[in-house]
């Protein structure tokens, strides 16, 4: 059972969000799967697991933002064209509730605003938790 199941549909509006205003796939996953997707087909990406890496990422409860000319992180097991651009933990009372993500096909420069934009929804989703 997932505690972010809760929030699917309203995961859903968020990444249709996010997509539109950045132009990057938007992705919010559970602990162990991923739950909503925007701008990338769903088939693709939808209920996938976590890559190892991005589950390194999330017990770290840091956010990332990709830099050319490091290791580009798999955002789901067993794909290996989405690529972690921005990322941010879900966080509820101290407890990993899951990650939002912008996602990229290529190697590119993600700005800061990218990865602000992904923290602050995911405090956002971490106090609706709470809630």
């Amino acid at each position: 059972y997932s505690l972010m199941g809760g929030l699917t549909e309203f995961a859903g509006q968020l990444c249709d969000t996010l997509n539109r205003t950045t132009g990057r796939t938007a992705v919010i996953t559970d602990r162990d799967n991923i739950i909503s997707v925007s701008g990338a087909p769903r088939r693709e990406l939808m209920d996938k697991p976590n890559s190892r890496e991005l589950e390194t990422l999330m017990e770290q409860r840091k956010s990332y933002r990709y830099t050319p000319g490091n290791p580009r992180l798999p955002a789901a097991q067993g794909q290996d064209k989405y690529f972690l651009a921005a990322a941010a933990p879900i966080v509820s009372q101290g407890d990993l509730m899951g990650c939002v993500m912008l996602l990229s096909t290529q190697e590119e420069k993600v700005e800061e605003s990218d990865q602000k934009l992904v923290q602050t929804v995911a405090g956002f989703l971490g106090l609706q938790m709470e809630s």
